[in-house]
């Protein structure tokens, strides 16, 4: 009797993207198990026309999924890292994650319309709304929606430009060059979401799901995943302070960059440490924003 794997996804097409990259990885590794997708609706997708931080932050595209893994309806659900919540409950935990796609922000405009003066930027992020209001003189407005509704609300007008992140376009394979022009935020400045651009697979700790996704797992995402999950937790961020989080590794060394704003300041901090002391690295850099 084939052994079945039922995943959980959100039906967004990006969730769907997503959600079959990890089901073509189990395939490779596994071919005689047998894949069956769960689409669900969350409470995230349900409620568009109030902020995340008014019913439930990050947990609203997350909660039902962990509910469903520890009933045992699904197995294990497919996630975007940034949208995870801090705390995840007893018995689960993110058994895998992907290579780490393009991790910076797009400011995206209709071609022929450069962002002017007093544009109006659609973002629901507060992250990004600090970090936009640095570089330009804008209006921010609300915006939340996938994808496709974001870009048809800037093609409509609605808005002169919005900020998306460059990975889930780059899942979409969006081509970018007909009706919109895209810019690029440098990630060292303009600094991502903790875990922006690294899918994650959460599940329930079980022997046969561990071993399964063991082999796929990439390891240096995780790593940075971890770091900068641990700076979220130090700093007890939720959805109703702006925080930025982002971590690079290269040759066994591991750099960190924290944005933070608190009482109409921004704070940045960036430090660099062996890999190994990637969580002593997050607990000094947290330490000087909490006395900054």
């Amino acid at each position: 009797m084939k052994q079945v794997i039922k995943i959980g996804t959100r039906k967004s097409r990006l969730a769907m993207v997503q959600t079959e990259i990890i089901a073509k990885a189990i395939r490779e590794k596994q071919p005689d198990v047998e894949i069956e997708l769960v689409p669900m609706i969350t409470i995230g997708d349900k409620v568009l026309d109030k902020p995340l931080d008014s019913f439930g932050g990050k947990g609203a595209f997350i909660s039902e999924f962990e509910a469903a893994m520890i009933s045992g309806r699904i197995d294990i659900a497919v996630h975007s890292a940034k949208d995870m919540p801090i705390t995840l409950p007893k018995g689960l935990s993110i058994l895998a994650v992907s290579l780490r796609e393009d991790p910076r922000d797009l400011l995206v405009t209709r071609k022929g319309s450069p962002l002017k003066e007093n544009g109006i930027v659609g973002t629901s992020s507060l992250r990004r709304r600090l970090q936009i209001e640095e570089l330009y003189q804008v209006q921010v407005k609300p915006l939340r929606g996938n994808v496709e509704t974001r870009l048809t609300k800037l093609k409509n007008k609605e808005y002169d430009a919005i900020i998306l992140a460059a990975a889930g376009l780059k899942r979409l394979d969006f081509p970018g060059g007909g009706e919109f022009n895209i810019r690029y935020l440098d990630e060292d400045t303009f600094i991502p979401a903790a875990g922006q651009g690294i899918i994650a697979v959460e599940g329930r700790e079980e022997k046969v799901l561990t071993e399964l996704f063991k082999s796929w797992n990439h390891a240096e995402s995780m790593y940075c995943l971890e770091t900068e999950r641990e700076v979220l937790k130090l700093l007890n961020a939720g959805c109703n302070e702006p925080i930025g989080v982002f971590s690079g590794i290269e040759k066994e060394q591991i750099t960190l960059r924290i944005l933070y704003g608190c009482d109409g300041r921004v704070i940045r901090v960036k430090g660099s440490a062996a890999l190994a002391d990637r969580f002593l690295l997050a607990q000094d850099l947290a330490g000087k924003v909490q006395e900054s």
